[in-house]
């Protein structure tokens, strides 16, 4: 939600392509799509990569078509939560990440609070980045899974 940070964004989507995940994000962005910074990040795979723009998170969830209360949504915090290697994920779960700076908003950990993930970290330190947490935890989804639709070239 709300990502700033151009090659983080170009980051996960270049993860998206090579996983085959669409890549939803949710507005305010940081940036403009166009950034040379964000292109560069996801190299040239821009074009495997299903992008879709929502203005808000009502209008993410109204394009999902179900609320997070009816399963599947997973919120990835650094404030506690399961443990996300803990988590049973299916194929149309969404992963839901905060921006950068702030991780998700205090509304949306405290209405989803029964969803909240964490991945586990030395102390000290505040939080993963955020296009290795997409990562990690996309691989993880995936890996309970058998990694469909994917290859071993």
């Amino acid at each position: 939600m709300e990502p700033e940070i151009p090659p983080n964004t170009g980051n996960i989507a270049r993860t998206c392509a090579a996983t085959g995940s669409v890549l939803h994000l949710i507005e305010p962005l940081g940036f403009s799509l166009d950034d040379r910074y964000l292109r560069r990040a996801g190299v040239d795979y821009w074009h495997l990569v299903t992008v879709r723009r929502h203005a808000d998170w009502d209008q993410f969830l109204q394009a999902l078509g179900r609320e997070p209360e009816q399963g599947g949504f997973h919120f990835f915090t650094s404030h506690g939560g399961t443990n996300y290697a803990r988590v049973k994920y299916q194929s149309n779960d969404v992963l839901v990440f905060g921006k950068e700076s702030t991780g998700l908003s205090p509304e949306l950990t405290t209405k989803y609070y029964d969803y909240r993930c964490q991945i586990p970290m030395a102390g000290g330190v505040r939080s993963l980045n955020l296009s290795n947490a997409a990562a990690i935890v996309i691989y993880e989804a995936l890996r309970q899974q058998n990694f469909p639709g994917l290859t071993m070239t």
